[in-house]
């Protein structure tokens, strides 16, 4: 009777087959902290697209049929208009108007933008709505959006060291939050895409996304160094077993979050909606970054800092003793089997001769000695 073989999930979980993330983080760390840098070298060089909304302008929405090369006509039009360094940005909403945001515009210039508007679309000035937004406006809604990250880096801090009772997984969670915002944020500065309210809040949802994997790795880390200084593993060895434990879990939601998420992303850029297609490439960058900091960063980072305290080198410590100690008695109980076969072969080859001088003790001496006694 064949018994089914094990599937890789059942394997990772019972150890059978694992990936040692704790001996190669080194080479992760590496990797992030390259990517990381190109992130930093690209931000002075190419900068972010801004939306008005954080830089200021002006922004205008006419009635109009789209179709799918809609957007693209209209760019080309607004290009050709009179009013020079418009820095238009052209969006569809829906399928029967479009978004023009430029900079900010005097009021002469509004006038003339909102004519040539109507003018593309084919409608009458007055369908042609505008808002104007001040720079001061987009700076306090920048300066507010740090203020709430901040808070929320805190809370999350204060809330992993309540929960896990260990200050050092808040450290390795928030650097793992920390990455993935530096990875959205290159990539964003890469490809040019504009930042706008959407891109926050995609923002926003990647960090909740990426803390909660990291929560799920750690609570499986902590339960599996439970009773740990009593034990023969390290913490790094245990930490490592939860990680494979919870590598199917972890890649398996990555996967069924990323796929709607892509379809988004791409219905948004299909369609040259700007807030959809903003919102979709935060949350598809984010998530992946999530799920892959959660892993190769925060659980090697959280098992580095806790190897170095003082109590985590003594288990260690003993640990190595232990190991010497038998590793002596297996040397000794080798050498003192050989000599105990070696005398048993002895007695085997001589046996009749033994077991003679055994009868002779006993007797009180051997045949010829008793006759002449007697």
């Amino acid at each position: 009777m064949s018994t089914k073989k094990p599937g890789i999930a059942e394997r990772l979980y019972t150890g059978q087959v694992s990936y040692d993330f704790m001996a190669n983080r080194k080479k992760w760390f590496i990797f992030s902290a390259v990517i990381i840098g190109i992130t930093l070298v690209l931000l002075p060089l190419r900068g972010l697209t801004l939306g008005i909304e954080f830089s200021g302008g002006t922004d205008f929405q006419a009635p109009m049929q789209v179709t799918e090369g809609t957007v693209d006509e209209v760019r080309v039009e607004v290009a050709d208009f009179e009013v020079e360094e418009l820095d238009a940005q052209v969006f569809a909403l829906g399928d029967d108007a479009i978004r023009v945001q430029t900079r900010s515009l005097t009021p002469a210039e509004t006038n003339e933008v909102r004519a040539d508007i109507a003018d593309v679309a084919g409608v009458a000035v007055d369908e042609v709505t505008y808002n104007a937004i001040s720079p001061s406006w987009g700076q306090q809604i920048t300066r507010q959006g740090v203020i709430a990250l901040v808070v929320f880096i805190v809370l999350v801090m204060a809330l992993i060291a309540v929960y896990f009772r260990d200050w050092k997984m808040s450290v390795a969670a928030i650097v793992a939050v920390f990455h993935d915002l530096a990875v959205t944020v290159g990539v964003y500065a890469l490809v040019g895409f504009t930042v706008t309210p959407a891109t926050v809040i995609g923002v926003l949802t990647i960090l909740g996304y990426s803390l909660y994997d990291t929560v799920v790795v750690f609570d499986k880390i902590r339960e599996n160094v439970k009773g740990l200084e009593q034990s023969n593993h390290t913490y790094s060895e245990q930490a490592n077993r939860a990680v494979n434990q919870v590598l199917v879990r972890s890649l398996n939601t990555t996967v069924i979050g990323v796929l709607p998420v892509l379809a988004l992303f791409v219905a948004g850029a299909t369609l040259q909606s700007g807030p959809l297609a903003d919102l979709g490439l935060a949350l598809l960058v984010g998530m992946i970054a999530g799920a892959y900091s959660s892993l190769f960063i925060a659980a090697p980072l959280l098992a580095w800092l806790r190897e170095r305290e003082p109590g985590m080198v003594e288990h260690r410590e003993r640990i190595e003793r232990r190991k010497s100690r038998a590793e002596r008695r297996a040397s000794k109980g080798e050498t003192l089997d050989a000599a105990a076969d070696f005398t048993v072969s002895e007695e085997s080859l001589s046996g009749v001769g033994v077991q003679s001088v055994r009868r002779e003790r006993r007797t009180g001496g051997s045949r010829a000695e008793r006759k002449g006694k007697r």
